[in-house]
């Protein structure tokens, strides 16, 4: 098994060739910190709008090294938000517009990879959220309506067992919430062709650069400076490792595992040839796919949070990690549970102190961000690359009202109290999923605890 070396989707189609790091001192029209799905989002659009603009996009290691390249491949329209904490700033009629614009990113990633010729490994299909437990089956029914009452009429609706099974064999499923209209990538594979394409647009992206501070006009590295009138962030997880930001937004570990290509034999078992993203309901909640040469991949939490907001090492989780991420393969899908594991690797997302992500731009000085996502970036960042490039340039679109712009929330809190609180939270959720997995047990007033914790809910 390897373990690490960024992500299994960089095996899968090897690392990329090494970009030139920043020449010295440089200028540009925009500076573009970080070249994930975000950063190359921004300077697409914004290219797409204007050619003649210069757009600088500056990497400290390779694009698509973060999160970008190391996801679970889910492009699901939807995000990590709470919709009440909106209601106290907006009105219902504009977060009801952020869950439309959300809503079209799948089809907007889907016609750019279309048009501009990137493979992804993109597939049209359903996403299945699995409740195999009484108390997931009631947070299944809450997310239904919730999700119902704010515009998702058309594309979320409960799939009884009996359906479910139609579709994929998960012992013990009593339903499934069904969001439709989604997609699977292959998440490495996105961000390299994104990359290639602004560059054939005529955006420079610098690699092996490290930004070591920025101000209103000047982007300082460890190979230069950078002027420009608009520097954009878009750091995302990475975000604390940045001067003065150590507390702004949470780096929350998350670790994947990837089986060997399964046989026919065991396809036909657990069935699944819609090729759904699918996860389940418990509290410290799982995300699986059906790669496209017959692999399952299968994520979670694992150890959530190092202390001082510090990173992984280069992508590698730890063994119990891999020891929990194991048992969840062979609960939900047994048929698998002779197929070795290949690869497992960790990363980090970017986490707000009330959990919702923002994007946003302060035209005094032209410093812009965006991030936040909580675990959904796939579909937020274009999104957020929109929103971002109108903002630089100035435009006056729907996008630049919804409520998520230039919004701001309170940090986190120093440490230790914020490596026990996110620890604390965690310990909850699985104590609350293994109080939950008793016969007749109701939802569990633990996780209810857990979440309250941090504000996540």
């Amino acid at each position: 098994m390897k373990v690490g070396d960024v992500s299994f989707w960089y095996a899968d189609i090897g690392r990329p060739f090494p970009r030139a790091a920043l020449a010295g001192d440089a200028t540009a029209d925009v500076a573009i910190i970080g070249a994930g799905y975000t950063g190359l989002w921004t300077a697409f659009y914004l290219k797409k709008a204007n050619p003649g603009l210069d757009v600088l996009v500056i990497e400290k290691d390779f694009a698509g090294f973060g999160a970008s390249g190391r996801n679970g491949g889910w492009l699901t329209g939807g995000f990590a938000w709470n919709h009440a904490r909106y209601l106290q700033t907006s009105s219902e009629h504009s977060v009801r517009a952020m869950v439309e614009a959300m809503n079209g990113t799948v089809d907007e990633v889907i016609r750019v990879a279309t048009a501009e010729g990137i493979d992804a490994d993109i597939q049209p299909t359903d996403e299945l959220m699995v409740a195999t437990r009484p108390a997931q089956l009631g947070r299944m029914q809450d997310e239904v309506a919730h999700r119902r009452h704010w515009g998702e009429e058309d594309r979320v609706f409960e799939m009884s067992a009996a359906d479910l099974a139609d579709r994929i064999h998960i012992p013990g499923a009593l339903g499934a919430m069904v969001v439709t209209n989604v997609a699977r990538v292959q998440p490495a594979k996105l961000v390299r062709g994104l990359a290639a394409v602004v560059e054939r647009l005529g955006v420079r992206i610098v690699e092996g650069t490290a930004v070591t501070a920025y101000e209103r006009g000047l982007v300082t590295t460890d190979r230069g400076t950078v002027r420009a009138p608009v520097i954009l962030r878009c750091t995302e997880g990475f975000t604390a490792g940045l001067p003065g930001r150590k507390r702004e937004w949470l780096p929350l570990n998350s670790a994947q595992i990837a089986t060997e290509p399964l046989g026919a034999d065991v396809w036909d078992q657990i069935g699944w040839q819609g090729h759904e993203i699918v996860g389940d309901f418990a509290n410290a909640y799982c995300y699986c796919q059906r790669t496209r040469e017959g692999r399952i991949t299968v994520g979670a939490r694992g150890v959530p949070y190092r202390f001082g907001s510090s990173l992984d090492t280069n992508g590698a989780p730890d063994p119990e990690t891999i020891r929990r991420l194991t048992a969840i393969l062979h609960r939900h899908f047994p048929a698998a549970a002779r197929a070795k594991i290949d690869h497992a690797w960790c990363g980090v997302l970017g986490v707000p102190r009330d959990w919702c992500a923002t994007v946003g731009l302060d035209p005094a000085t032209g410093l812009g961000w965006a991030g936040g996502y909580v675990g959904v970036g796939v579909s937020t960042s274009n999104l957020a690359g929109r929103t971002l490039a109108d903002l630089a340039l100035g435009r006056d679109t729907d996008l630049v009202h919804l409520p998520w712009v230039n919004r701001r929330v309170r940090p986190w809190e120093p440490e230790p109290i914020r490596w026990l609180g996110v620890t604390g939270m965690y310990a909850l959720l699985n104590a609350g999923d293994r109080r939950e997995a008793r016969p007749g047990a109701g939802p569990s007033k633990l996780a209810a605890l857990g979440n309250w914790l941090t504000g996540r809910h």
